[in-house]
């Protein structure tokens, strides 16, 4: 397993992050436990989870996932050897059972979601603090087109200055953002730079796959000349690029036959380029799931690529990419396709 710093915060991470959104609700705490059993032994020393999860929302298994990986550190006693990752959830109007709809980012807000999240997880700190979404409207879960809207958010100076806070009394250890946009990030840096009472943002959580590359576009540079680089989420587009999809009715059990409304990878042009992909890799041999995951991997402004699975056969293969380098000749191909299909299902 490779290893990558967290920014610059000198945290050391594996090149695979292992997501844990399905505990708690599409497996059970015990699966999700051998899942995490499987991956630390190959490695994998990065978990990520967040308040909100199971996922979907849902009050009836709201954090669950936290309280997973924190029953699972518990029991193997290797709180030492694991980096936690986790998440206070971002304004949404059907997300009123978490802590009440008080979904700012101010310090107040902060604080307690925080200390939620280390009761669930049953630890003293938290390794890395994200923000889910923006406070502010903004383009993401799948908006290319930024439409201003003039809202009130909580200042950058007041969610920067109660992470450092947190860190100085030994809650957390680093700070991140996810779904967030160049500007967003840019003036969190920025702002960090100026003032060393304020955090400086570590990693960026952003949606990354051979169906969504828009990361390339305003977000690589700065990740790689400001050392916040990519903790890549949904790099098999939800399954789709295993091209379990692409022929006859959801395999029972997967999450399209659970949760068909989630149709963002699953558009026309997301299937032709699935299929153009899939294809690909039979033809070379490969693993469509492992060269999805491998060619996230390869980038060089990526830290950790979250992988996620339902069940361990899944989750083996998945692993499996982390030895997987594709050829010239391969990676050839994938911008060809790239090039006919460009970011089908941002």
């Amino acid at each position: 397993m490779e290893y990558r710093k967290l920014g610059r915060t000198g945290i050391s991470v594996s090149r695979i992050c292992l997501g844990t959104m399905t505990y708690g609700a599409q497996n059970s705490e015990a699966e999700g436990h051998a899942q995490m059993d499987m991956a630390f032994d190959h490695g994998v020393n990065f978990l990520d989870t967040a308040e909100m999860y199971s996922f979907p929302r849902n009050p009836e298994t709201q954090g669950n996932s936290e309280r997973a990986v924190g029953s699972w550190m518990k029991t193997r006693g290797n709180r030492d050897k694991v980096i936690v990752a986790t998440k206070i959830t971002g304004p949404g109007s059907d997300l009123t059972h978490i802590r009440g709809g008080d979904l700012k980012f101010g310090r107040k807000q902060i604080r307690d979601a925080v200390e939620n999240s280390l009761q669930r997880l049953q630890t003293d700190y938290i390794d890395l603090y994200q923000t889910h979404w923006p406070e502010r409207p903004s383009n993401f879960f799948g908006k290319l087109g930024y439409k201003h809207r003039d809202r009130d958010f909580t200042p950058f100076e007041e969610t920067l200055a109660a992470l450092q806070e947190l860190v100085g009394e030994g809650k957390i250890r680093a700070a991140g953002v996810s779904n967030e946009t160049p500007w967003g990030l840019s003036k969190m840096l920025a702002m960090a730079e100026a003032d060393p009472k304020l955090i400086r943002m570590a990693s960026i959580q952003n949606p990354y796959n051979l169906l969504n590359r828009t990361f390339e576009v305003g977000l690589a540079e700065l990740a790689i000349r400001e050392d916040c680089g990519l903790l890549a989420y949904s790099p098999l587009g939800f399954g789709a690029l295993t091209g379990k999809y692409l022929d006859g009715p959801p395999p029972e059990g997967s999450r399209m036959a659970l949760f068909p409304t989630f149709q963002r990878h699953f558009k026309p042009n997301g299937v032709k380029a699935t299929r153009a992909y899939v294809d690909l890799a039979n033809r070379h041999g490969i693993d469509p799931a492992v060269m999805a995951l491998a060619f996230v991997n390869a980038q060089p402004f990526l830290t950790s690529n979250i992988i996620g699975a339902t069940t361990l056969t899944q989750l083996e293969t998945n692993l499996s990419a982390e030895q997987t380098v594709l050829s010239d000749e391969v990676l050839e191909e994938i911008e060809r396709i790239h090039l006919d299909n460009p970011n089908p299902a941002p």
